[in-house]
């Protein structure tokens, strides 16, 4: 099994990619009011803080700050990805492997996700234009302002963008993606 080296930074923020076994689905928009339930209880437990995010149909783009002296995101996001798995009414797929069917998974989620550790400041700033814009990167509306799954809207609020930021889907914004992405 490969050894994957994450960065363990007690209060760091983060930018994590969280994605569905299955590309081709809508599970996170469909049942959104859960995901937020689960996240919400997620968050009274082990408490961190949300400075961005967007939940596509199939996956889903946030920066975390963690609080001081705390480096777990991983138990974080455990508990997101079980919590929704366990409450999402799904028939269970013959899609699973043996060891996946005695261990209880039901599937839905890839097994690992993408965590990058926030350095500083542009990075931060790039990280959070990236989340914002990527319903408009995938398609699904041509201003970000008309996509509901985001925190985009907070932002508008707090003074951070404009109403109309990034109404131009002729923009090509890579900020956070890996190269040959």
């Amino acid at each position: 099994m490969p050894n994957y080296r994450r960065a363990w930074v007690p209060g760091g923020t983060y930018f994590f990619t969280v994605t569905l076994r299955n590309r081709n689905a809508d599970l996170l928009v469909r049942e959104i009011d859960l995901l937020r339930q689960v996240i919400g209880r997620t968050k009274r437990r082990h408490p961190f803080r949300i400075d961005a995010w967007v939940v596509l149909p199939e996956h889903m783009h946030c920066l975390w700050t963690l609080p001081p002296g705390d480096a777990d995101f991983a138990t974080r996001w455990k508990a997101i990805k079980s919590g929704f798995a366990r409450d999402t009414f799904l028939p269970q797929g013959d899609h699973l492997t043996d060891s996946e069917w005695l261990r209880g998974r039901r599937g839905i989620w890839q097994s690992r996700y993408w965590e990058h550790l926030i350095r500083d400041e542009t990075d931060y700033r790039r990280h959070f234009d990236y989340i914002h814009i990527n319903p408009v990167k995938h398609g699904l509306v041509t201003a970000v302002k008309d996509w509901p799954y985001s925190t985009f809207h907070r932002a508008v609020t707090q003074g951070i963008y404009p109403v109309d930021w990034a109404g131009d889907p002729s923009l090509d914004v890579r900020a956070a993606e890996r190269p040959g992405a």
